[in-house]
């Protein structure tokens, strides 16, 4: 009873489930959690960059860490994507690439307790290129495992819940950094990364026990190229889709040009990490559930008002850039983080839910994977706005991404409303 009073609490229309839904909506939950947890514990973009440079590594192997972590957990999943859709049951491709995530996470920790200088950057490095590999898995199969078992208007919900859950862990974390409660050495976070390897293996012993309807495995239809690129010819609204997602890249890649523009002229220390994970948790907690909760209404309207909110933002802090050459320090170059942060938790919450409610006829996997890597492909070219931003600073990078943004929120407005029709 506990468990459906819960359910109740956060799902629409509860008397609408039937019986075994809350049942798999808190195990959603849990293992959603504790891995979007891990991963504000390790964020490549600030922990495991603080991390390195404390440890001595390399600049170029810090700098390797986010085209890892990013293209890495996107590019494979079209190769993955044949042997998912042949599976009846597909909660396993989920929770092996939880598990392997823990044991990358453990070999992080264990780097950064008993090496230092290039041996700990390139053991961190190539531990969170198999992180991220594991993660493709992850990603490749869950939109298809969540059609599966969580009806539509409660998918967008469970993972705002579970996002709002960890960003308020993940808080306390920052807090502790700043006020300087966690001791202020690598030791201490390579013990909180073997922390975060824990809570993904926890992750996978509770999504295995999901209760998942087994299906007709069908990889025949994807024995070729072709056949893998068919929904981009066929399919007009998975154009548009990844068009939208495309363009709303720039969400992703926005903060390090935002904290580059505030012009410190020194290096991050750990309170400077501290501060900037406490206003990027608290854009989270603010607003993962409620665009969680939106987007299970309007994914379209969610990606639009997201896109036109990060058009915005970043607008604003390239002009500032422009005309003082700066943030004006790192409290404004906070405030830019939040505000972006909560234009992500958006993009993020729109794209993924607009996939899983979309009708696919079958072939969600197919889609996901598809999607992904090609977005893996560009965001590994993403790479070339650092050069843009040596040559032209990072304010006309930012207003480069907003124009990006405001043409994905024009485009977004085209989709359909998936979440009014028939199918998943």
């Amino acid at each position: 009873m506990a468990i459906r009073k819960l359910y109740g609490i956060l799902a629409d229309s509860p008397e609408e489930a039937e019986a075994g839904e809350p049942r798999r909506f808190m195990r959603h939950l849990a293992s959603l959690s504790a891995t979007k947890l891990a991963d504000g514990l390790i964020d490549p973009k600030l922990v495991l960059a603080w991390l390195m440079s404390a440890l001595g590594a390399p600049a170029y192997l810090i700098g390797a860490l986010v085209p890892v972590r990013e293209s890495g957990a996107l590019l494979p999943q079209i190769l993955l994507a044949r042997e998912i859709q042949k599976s009846r049951v597909r909660k396993w491709f989920w929770a092996a690439g939880s598990f392997i995530q823990g044991i990358a996470a453990l070999g992080i920790g264990a780097s950064a307790l008993l090496l230092d200088g290039a041996a700990a950057g390139w053991a961190i490095l190539g531990c969170l290129a198999v992180l991220a590999l594991a993660r493709a898995a992850c990603s490749a199969s869950y939109k298809d495992i969540a059609a599966r078992t969580l009806r539509k208007g409660s998918r967008g919900t469970v993972s705002g819940a579970a996002g709002t859950a960890a960003a308020v862990l993940v808080l306390a974390f920052a807090v502790a950094l700043a006020l300087g409660a966690i001791p202020r050495e690598p030791g201490a976070i390579g013990t909180v990364v073997l922390i975060a390897g824990g809570l993904w293996i926890a992750a996978a012993l509770v999504f295995a026990g999901l209760d998942e309807p087994a299906g007709n495995g069908d990889g025949a239809a994807m024995d070729s190229a072709a056949a893998l690129l068919r929904p981009l010819r066929e399919d007009d609204e998975f154009r548009r889709y990844v068009a939208v997602r495309a363009l709303l890249i720039p969400t992703a890649l926005a903060p390090p040009f935002i904290v580059m523009l505030s012009n410190q002229g020194q290096g991050e220390s750990l309170g400077n990490l501290g501060s900037l994970m406490i206003a990027s948790s608290l854009a989270t907690i603010l607003s993962s559930y409620v665009w969680g909760r939106l987007s299970d209404h309007s994914s379209r309207l969610t990606l639009a008002l997201s896109a036109g909110a990060a058009a915005v933002a970043l607008a604003v802090a390239a002009g500032f850039g422009v005309a003082t050459g700066g943030t004006g320090g790192p409290v404004l170059a906070g405030l830019f983080v939040f505000v972006a942060q909560i234009a992500y938790e958006g993009v993020r919450a729109g794209r993924k839910i607009h996939l899983t409610d979309m009708d696919t006829n079958g072939a969600k996997p197919v889609y996901t994977a598809l999607s992904n890597t090609l977005i893996g492909v560009l965001l590994f070219l993403g790479g070339g706005f650092g050069l843009l931003a040596d040559a032209a600073g990072p304010a006309v990078v930012l207003a480069v991404f907003a124009g990006f943004c405001a043409v994905a929120a024009a485009l977004a407005l085209g989709l359909s409303e998936v979440q009014q029709e028939s199918g998943a």
